[in-house]
């Protein structure tokens, strides 16, 4: 009977025993370290290029004059409007004209004698200026309003002197929008001027916008450099540096949870994306890109994304 509550009593100190130690297994089993999200360097084409601003303008604009000395009895036109060629945009009356059409009306009432000059748009464009309004008395030659002229419109391109070489090859541009729209354009001969500061000389960028674009809108124009076929690229945020930027890196995955400091050297950069000369990396394998800053070599790390990136 003795022996029976002894053995009972092992069993249950041994049972006890077991319960305490197994969590600490399991946690030894499963390491934490610091949440990191992982990409894989990728290859393929880069370019080497500047980007420019280029500022929207009408080339073109035409002032609208008073023909004669007169009241304007009317005026048909608002900033903005769009008007046609032949489009009347004001009536104009002389002194002389109300003056002798009165006497012809009252010598025959039927004659109808007004005296109204139309003043006529000269051209297809928009109203960007108006320097008058219906009963303002004018003279002849007196400007009444502008034109901007529908087929002038372009970018202007501000380009420093020592880049005019890139022109030859870069002659189809793609003009960049702030609101994100991109449209096709071509560079066209350079204006005959160049700025005494800034030495910036100004090239036509023709394009078809298909709506209203204001004038002096920014945008923005890539012009390429050099093209580099098959480099091995990683995104940017991989990238560290020391506070000189004299000595750059990447923490590359080692196995599931290890990152170890990889000393790189940079080529080209653009947008997003850092060439890595060297050392050579492959597809297959895995940089940080989150996580990444401080972390020492060798350090443990827990890869939050398992989707391929």
């Amino acid at each position: 009977m003795k022996l029976l509550s002894l053995l009972s009593t092992t069993w249950v100190l041994l049972a006890t025993a077991c319960s305490h130690t197994a969590p600490a297994s399991e946690e030894q089993a499963t390491p934490m370290g610091t949440p990191v999200t992982v990409a894989s360097p990728e290859r393929g084409t880069m370019e080497d290029a500047v980007e420019l601003n280029a500022t929207a303008a009408f080339l073109l604009k035409t002032n609208v004059k008073a023909v004669a000395n007169g009241f304007l009895q009317t005026s048909n036109i608002k900033i903005g409007q769009h008007v046609s060629r032949g489009q009347v945009l004001f009536l104009l009356k002389t002194k002389e004209a109300e003056n002798l059409g009165n006497i012809v009306n009252k010598l025959d009432s039927s004659f109808r004698f007004t005296g109204i000059i139309p003043v006529k748009a000269t051209g297809n464009g928009y109203i960007t200026q108006l320097a008058t309004q219906a009963g303002t008395y004018v003279q002849d030659g007196e400007q009444l309003a502008t034109i901007s002229d529908d087929n002038s419109f372009a970018f202007i391109l501000n380009l420093p002197y020592e880049l005019t070489s890139l022109i030859p090859a870069n002659r189809s541009v793609t003009v960049a929008l702030p609101d994100g729209q991109k449209l096709p354009g071509v560079l066209e001969a350079p204006l005959p001027t160049v700025d005494s500061i800034a030495q910036t000389q100004n090239y036509v960028i023709r394009v078809a916008p298909g709506k209203l674009i204001p004038e002096n809108l920014i945008a923005k124009v890539r012009l390429v450099k050099s093209t580099k076929a098959n480099t091995v690229f990683v995104p940017r945020e991989s990238v560290l540096s020391n506070e000189s930027q004299s000595e750059y890196w990447i923490m590359k995955m080692k196995d599931s949870t290890t990152a170890v400091k990889v000393i790189i050297q940079k080529g080209l950069e653009t947008g997003n994306r850092i060439e890595v000369l060297s050392p050579v990396l492959t597809t297959q394998d895995k940089v940080l890109t989150s996580g990444n800053y401080g972390l020492s070599d060798t350090a443990t790390v827990t890869v939050v994304n398992k989707q391929p990136v």
